[in-house]
């Protein structure tokens, strides 16, 4: 293939064409469904018979009164059909959108203490105050008075340990 370019008027051409042809093609499509439509109805449908006496009139319009409530009921459970798919379709759009994912907004931190919680929720019927606090037992810290000497000179304590030491290496 070539790579230039096709020229306006060439592609003008072209496209009036494609578009002639798609015309009668249309008109012959309309042509073949009159012609479908006349032949289901010849097949489907038989012209009634007018002659006769009453008897014969009254079932030629039994028959077509059944004819009639079978077409209809098969065009209920068609459209009802044609309903629930609709319904179906759009549910599978809204998961669609959903897996597709909405961003949500980022949400503030709130600053809330619990009582105000509690009043937003339960509005006027809270009347409980949430004071954590007030159950907690209380409890003194004992300070212990221990001398000075319990501290000690810290050249004792290395005497001590030197004995352990000594312990440990000779066994």
């Amino acid at each position: 293939m070539s790579d230039k370019k096709m020229t306006s008027s060439r592609r003008h051409h072209l496209k009036s064409v494609m578009l002639s042809i798609a015309a009668s093609m249309i008109v012959q499509e309309k042509k073949d469904l009159v012609i479908a439509k006349a032949n289901y109805m010849a097949e489907h449908c038989p012209s009634p018979n007018k002659s006769g006496d009453q008897a014969t009139l009254m079932d030629t319009c039994k028959k077509l009164h059944g004819l009639i409530d079978a077409v209809d009921e098969e065009r209920y459970d068609l459209g009802s059909k044609v309903n629930k798919t609709d319904q179906e379709i759009e549910e599978l759009k809204i998961k669609v959108i959903d897996l597709a994912g909405v961003k949500k907004p980022a949400l503030k931190r709130v600053r809330m203490s619990a009582d105000a919680m509690l009043k937003a929720l339960l509005g006027s019927k809270h009347t409980v105050n949430m004071d954590l606090r007030a159950n907690l037992k209380q409890v003194k810290k004992e300070v212990k008075d221990e001398p000075a000497e319990a501290v000690g000179d810290w050249r004792k304590n290395i005497e001590d340990k030197a004995d352990r030491k000594k312990m440990f290496e000779t066994s």
